[in-house]
Parts: C-alpha cells; structure tokens; sequence
C-alpha cells in the first residue's frame, strides 16, 4: 500500500531552485530505473533558516508523486526528540503497523522494521529540521532509528551541515544558497499578484533582502497585508538597518512552514542562535563575535587567536550555517544574519562584552603598518574600522587595545602618506596613552613621537617641533628610532625657516646618537 504522509500541502509559488533539485534528483536516483533499489540512498539539503530547504524537499516529494505514485512518502518533524517520535508514532497509526497500539512497544524501532521489509515496496523519507547533531548521534540517539534498505531513501533538512553528514554517514550535503536575481525577483512577482511593478524596484528589493526566500515572503506578505507598494517598502527599508530588522520580525503566514516553528526571519534566527548556545557555547562566543568584525573576509587568525586568549577553547564546531566558509579570504557572514545576531546580543546584554573582545582581538593581531605588512594591513582595514566604532564595556584593558590598534593602523597610514587620517589616528592614540599611561610611558611617547613626523610632512612646523620638544624632556632616549626620526624631521624644519645653525646642531646630534 503505498502512503503519502506529508503536512503541507503543494506550494503554488514555489519558483526556480532547479539546479539543488536536479542535484537532489541525481543523488537520490529518483528517474534513474536502472539505479533504483540497488542501495539505500541519503541526501542532506543545508544551509540558512528560511533559505528554502523544506520547500526543496516539499516541490521534490511532490514531482516524485507525480512521476513514481507507487512510492511512499514519509515526513518526520526534527526539531526535537519529542517531535521525532511523535511522526513515527503518526506514521505507525496512519499505517496501521501492528503493534503501534501496544503500551509495551517502542514505535521507534518498530517502524524502522517495518520500513526496512522488502513488501513494502518503494519510500521516501523526509526528516525535516534536523538541526541537532546530538540529537541523532550515539548509542541512544534517534539515529539509529532511521530506516535503511536499498528499497528506501532519505532526504535531510538541517541547518548544520555537520548534523547533515552524519544523518547521510559521511555524504556531502547540498548546499542551498540564496536565491538567483531572476528566481528572487520571479518570487515576488507571484506572491504580490500586482501588475506595473518596476523591474528597478523589484531588484533593488531583491538586493537589499540577500535574496533570502523567508525573508522576500515576509516582505510579500507585509506589502499584501498593509497594502504598501514596493517602492514605499523600500522607503521604509531605507530607514536604516534597525528599520530592516523591525519590518523582519513581522510575524506572517506561509505555505510549508511548520506551525511550531518561528515564521519572522529574525524569530527563526533567533531561535537558532539559542540552540546553538545550548549545544555548543563556544561557536556561540564565535558567532558573536564575528558579528561585529566587518561581515567580508573574517581572518581565521582572529578566530584562533580569540580561542587561544579564551584558555584554549575549541574547536568551533559548525555554527550552523550562518557563516559561510571561502577558502581564498576567509569567513563570510551573511548581511541580516549579522544584523540579527547583533538585535540577540543587544537582547541578551551582551553586546558591550563582545564589543570589547572583538576590539582586543583585532588589535592582538594588527601588526604595526608598514612596507613589509602593507598587504595583511590592508586586508585587516575594514575590520579595524568596524570594532573601533563598537562601544565594549570602557575597561582599561579595552582602551589600551584601542589606542594600540589606532597606534598600528596609523602605520599603515603613514606608510601611504594619507595625512589626514594617520594625524587622526595618532592623536586619539595620543590623548588615550596620555590619560591611560602618563606623559613619561614609552608608548606615549612614541606615539608623540609619530604625530611630530606627520605634522612635519604635512609642513605644520611649528606644531612639530612644539611636540617634539615635549618628548625631548622625557625618558624616550636620545638613540630611540623615534627619537632620531623625530630629530632628523626638526632639522629640516629649521632648514625650511632659514634657522641653519640650529638645523646643523640638530642634525649633529642626531648623527652621534646614531648607533649605526
């Protein structure tokens, strides 16, 4: 008897997706005769909450409806333990298993069993959300409960890709990305039904939601709901990023989204960022803090180095699929994803804590610019950038970190003769080292130091040697490089004002000094 137990039904505006659905079909050997009931086949679809995974899997049962009727279908719920035994425990009376009435039985093996008998002929088995690794893993995981026979296949959801190569035992799991500028923009056309629609807007909507599916639904649906047209959502997008979060976080209704989950993209983050604290606090600590480094190209060092002023911790595991894995630059995070980790971290008042240690961990690494790092420097900038406006917790240590990134990155500046920003780095260095160290501290110092050079090169005289006769009456010392550089820059001061005696005193000076 072939059944078809599945909870949603078709989806009408399900578009595009055909090349993960064309994977799917081939790794399945659904339409291949001459490979099916040869072996037991598991496919993992994963990647983002709302990026469409249920609805692959849902538009794949169904076309496998169509084409293969005797085959059964079977949909299990993952989310948790309780929700997987309860779809075996509904399947079981849909099926009328003998046995599944019996107090005493397990209905989890007992399916299984039954699944696994050859009279039951062609299945397809869905396992929907399968987001905990743990869940499924060891001796008493659900796991072992999965059916496997050569007359039988598995399709997973998850969003964590390790869950997704266990539940397929090592397979390589389909990764389902954003959608496609055409898919996105065909998306919207069908769930808005409106004619007169600028092709501009629709991209421009497209792009400014990532092209995130959940997310062009919800935005659909708040546009049907409050009788808003594109561009005037736009408007309101304009808003600022706060705006994008807000108008995410309208809950709306949609077809083959499970009822006991979030259906807002922020919720379903959200919830996911939870989970992801309970089973594995520290890709926590890391999701956080790669939030607020710039989203593009996140060094792997700056994940290491955190690990290793945390005592150690490690390894990360997968923090879902939040992040994304380029092997050429380094990690990216997706747009919203970071937007909304931000909104939890604000909700859970955590937000100063990693604020500050995202500071100190880009300062750790920052080496001080110049010709030999220029490359690394460069690459590391828009990091800078973003954790030096972030506002920690106003520590002490925090403030040193700053002053020392500012000091660094000044480098590079100085190295690239951009004047203007290397004097605005140096002086915020400056004034923090002052208040934090004292006028005498050889940090400070040498950054009074630095900030003479740069008032020279940018032919400001007399404030260079003010500063530099300041540092003259510290504890520097006469052969400090700062010290020389600073002398050698005075002397061509005075030679530009005419002062030639006192050029060539200085200039004496710093030669004798010079161990060289």
């Amino acid at each position: 008897m072939e059944a078809v137990l599945v909870p949603y039904t078709w989806n009408p505006d399900f578009v595009g997706r055909s090349d993960v659905l064309e994977k799917l079909k081939s790794q399945l050997g659904h339409g291949q005769p001459q490979s099916s009931g040869k072996q037991h086949r598991r496919v993992a679809l994963y990647g983002l909450g709302g990026i469409g995974k249920t609805q692959i899997a849902l538009a794949h049962v169904y076309w496998l409806q169509e084409t293969s009727p005797d085959v059964s279908v079977f949909w299990v719920h993952a989310s948790n333990a309780e929700r997987f035994r309860q779809s075996y425990v509904s399947i079981a009376q849909e099926c009328q298993i003998p046995g599944y009435d019996d107090p005493k039985t397990d209905v989890l093996p007992l399916l299984k069993r039954w699944l696994e008998r050859k009279e039951r002929g062609r299945w397809l088995m869905v396992i929907d959300n399968a987001d905990d690794a743990q869940l499924f893993s060891g001796p008493e995981g659900v796991g072992r409960h999965i059916p496997e026979c050569a007359h039988g296949s598995v399709v997973v959801t998850t969003r964590n890709k390790e869950a997704g190569s266990r539940l397929t035992k090592g397979g390589r799991p389909i990764e389902v990305r954003e959608m496609d500028e055409s898919e996105s923009k065909e998306l919207l056309k069908k769930k808005l039904e409106e004619g007169g629609i600028e092709a501009d807007d629709l991209s421009a909507l497209s792009s400014r939601l990532e092209r995130l599916p959940l997310a062009l639904v919800q935005a659909a649906a708040f546009m049907q709901e409050k009788s808003v047209s594109v561009s005037k959502y736009l408007q309101l997008l304009g808003g600022g990023d706060q705006h994008l979060v807000d108008l995410l976080s309208e809950e709306f209704e949609t077809v083959g989204r499970d009822s006991e989950t979030p259906r807002a993209v922020t919720e379903t983050w959200i919830l996911s960022f939870d989970q992801i604290q309970q089973q594995n606090a520290f890709a926590a600590e890391l999701l956080s803090l790669m939030s607020l480094f710039d989203r593009q190209a996140i060094p792997s060092d700056f994940l290491s180095d955190y690990s290793e002023q945390q005592s150690g911790k490690g390894p990360r595991g997968e923090a879902f699929s939040f992040v994304v894995e380029e092997k050429d630059h380094g990690l990216d995070m997706h747009r919203l994803v970071q937007l909304v980790t931000r909104k939890w971290l604000v909700k859970k008042d955590t937000i100063r804590h990693f604020g500050g240690q995202a500071l100190m961990t880009v300062s750790h690494i920052y080496p001080f610019g110049n010709h030999d790092n220029r490359l690394i420097c460069t690459a590391y900038l828009p990091h800078v950038d973003a954790v030096l406006k972030l506002g920690g917790t106003g520590s002490r240590e925090e403030k040193l970190a700053r002053a020392s990134l500012l000091h660094c990155a000044a480098g590079l500046f100085y190295y690239q003769g951009q004047w203007g920003d290397t004097e605005e780095f140096q002086a915020q260095a400056v004034d923090l080292r002052r208040a934090l160290l004292g006028s005498e501290h050889p940090s400070t110092l040498t950054s009074m130091a630095n900030l003479s050079s740069t008032y020279w090169n940018q032919g400001r005289w007399e404030e260079a040697e003010k500063l530099f006769v300041e540092t003259r009456k510290t504890k520097l010392g006469a052969d400090h490089p700062d010290t020389l550089t600073s002398m050698a820059n005075l002397a061509s001061t005075y030679r530009n004002q005419g002062r030639w005696e006192e050029a060539e005193k200085m200039e004496v000076e710093a030669y004798s000094n010079c161990n060289c």
